[in-house]
């Protein structure tokens, strides 16, 4: 056997002769191979870990014509909209107004091409589309197809939430299936998507999925998951459609000028004489962490939808101690101004130590003048000696710095509680009309600015000329915050810079109290 093998005239040796040539002939065969294996695994891979629901809704946003279908209104206390067919649009939010002083109340999806639309996909029958119309009784809706199923529509809105009921009666003779499927189709708000988490919103496996507008414009995304809710998500309002049914799709994507949410659930069965019902939420509201808590049974996850950034921990329970200031004294100008006491009373300790060390520098400076004489041509002995002295007097030279400190993750909860606030929009403070704008006349960043200079003028040690003085140099670089602090507040949220106000007022009162308890 060895010897045929290595023998010239064999037909094993003329195989592989026959394979070398034809690898010379075709250097790519054996990519082209890989590549062939990968789409084959990819395909498979995609057909048995794919969920159930692969048909998802065709595409209509443009091209459905509704003139046929009467339009109907559903109203509660907090809201009412219009009904067309399977869609509902224009959804008036009763208490809340489009500007302070104005009788217009903000309108959701009241553009043209803007809706919402919850509707089924029928597998061995047929069900009611777009164009269909329906037979109404107040706020129930029957129609019936040729097959002889029968499907009745209940509308039931409560308070920002509208509860769709639709139950499936199937007399026609064989059974049949429907997947429920919901979506939103609206335009962008670009205006409002600067510091809060502003475009489509889906709630994916327990886990929240923000895709802002600037990232919808670029592609589109999809996410499988058990059971959850697509929507839109604005500065302060939110629309959210949530299937009650297992294994679904999510997608969102920009449709031409509009921009689309849509979800499709796994197909429920319904034998013959028998009847399902599926069940849809949505919620057209504020993004007020009250409302979303209280729905949460119904829409599990809305909730957590609101962004709060990195201090939630911090910004949650401000915005709910300032709501609460808010109901006893109906002003949330003053509401905030309390608030911001109750948060420097609550650092009085740590504020303290800081301005006790602060006047341990300032009685520093004649000895730290005569070790910068006495060590001025020795830089090593001179920083050696310094430190010395601080560790005597337990103090350093950034103790000053410790207050600014401590109010930074403050500052940035704050920040995210007003922006994301609906409470805190058209609220009035004296001149100011709006506490979660910028102030139009510029006064309040300025009044900041010259109480920062001044709290900053009472607390810093005297200054020296010796360029190796650390405190001294710590000292330069802080006079420019200040006016660092001005430019940059004079375009923030009103509230945020009448907190920044009152703190640095306040801490300037608290200063002259230490002062006078250690003098």
């Amino acid at each position: 056997m060895v010897q045929y093998m290595d023998n010239k005239n064999s037909g094993f040796n003329m195989w592989n002769a026959n394979k070398a040539a034809t690898q010379k002939k075709s250097p790519f065969s054996g990519f082209l191979w890989w590549t062939l294996v990968f789409i084959a695994a990819w395909w498979l891979v995609g057909v048995f870990m794919s969920p159930q629901q692969t048909v998802q809704p065709a595409d209509t946003t443009t091209t459905v014509d509704l003139s046929g279908v009467p339009v109907s209104n559903i109203s509660s206390d907090k809201i009412s909209a219009s009904v067309q067919g399977l869609r509902i649009s224009d959804v008036n939010l009763s208490d809340f107004s489009v500007a302070p002083d104005t009788d217009e109340n903000v309108v959701l999806l009241g553009a043209d091409g803007n809706f919402i639309e919850v509707g089924l996909l029928a597998t061995n029958t047929t069900a009611p589309v777009a164009t269909t119309v329906w037979k109404q009784n107040e706020n129930t809706y029957k129609w019936r197809n040729s097959d002889d199923v029968e499907f009745v529509r209940t509308i039931s809105p409560d308070g920002y939430t509208i509860t769709i009921t639709d139950t499936i009666t199937n007399k026609s003779g064989r059974d049949v299936a429907f997947a429920p499927y919901a979506r939103i189709v609206r335009d962008n708000d670009m205006k409002s998507a600067s510091g809060v988490a502003n475009g489509a919103v889906a709630y994916v496996n327990s886990d929240v999925e923000d895709v802002a507008w600037q990232k919808l414009d670029k592609k589109s995304y999809a996410y499988s998951t058990t059971n959850g809710f697509a929507g839109f998500a604005d500065q302060y309002w939110e629309t959210i459609v949530s299937i009650d049914a297992p294994d679904q799709t999510i997608r969102v994507k920009k449709s031409g000028d509009k921009y689309t949410t849509d979800s499709a659930a796994g197909a429920v069965s319904v034998a013959n004489g028998a009847t399902a019902t599926i069940t849809t939420n949505v919620f057209t509201g504020p993004r007020d962490q009250s409302v979303l808590d209280a729905i949460e049974s119904k829409i599990p996850g809305i909730a957590e939808t609101i962004d709060y950034g990195w201090f939630w921990f911090l910004a949650r329970p401000m915005l709910w101690v300032l709501n609460g200031i808010h109901h006893v004294v109906m002003n949330y100008g003053v509401a905030i101004i309390i608030m911001t006491i109750l948060l420097r009373l609550l650092m009085w300790p740590l504020t303290r130590k800081s301005y006790v060390s602060m006047a341990a520098m300032q009685k520093m400076q004649p000895e730290m003048q005569r070790i910068q004489k006495l060590y001025a041509n020795d830089k090593m002995r001179l920083q050696m000696e310094m430190m010395k002295l601080y560790q005597t007097h337990k103090t350093s030279p950034m103790s000053g710095c410790l207050p600014m400190l401590i109010q930074i993750p403050i500052f940035f909860a704050l920040y995210k509680a007003l922006l994301v606030s609906v409470q805190m929009r058209n609220a009035h403070f004296l001149w100011i009309s709006d506490l979660s704008a910028m102030d139009p006349y510029f006064i309040l960043p300025i009044l900041m600015g010259a109480t920062m200079y001044l709290q900053q003028r009472l607390q810093s040690p005297k200054s020296t000329n010796n360029a190796n003085d650390v405190a001294a140099q710590t000292q330069r670089m802080m006079r420019w915050m200040p006016i660092l602090f001005t430019i940059m507040f004079a375009w923030m949220p009103a509230g945020l810079v009448l907190y920044w106000t009152v703190s640095n007022i306040f801490g300037i009162i608290q200063m002259q109290i230490i002062k006078k308890q250690n003098m």
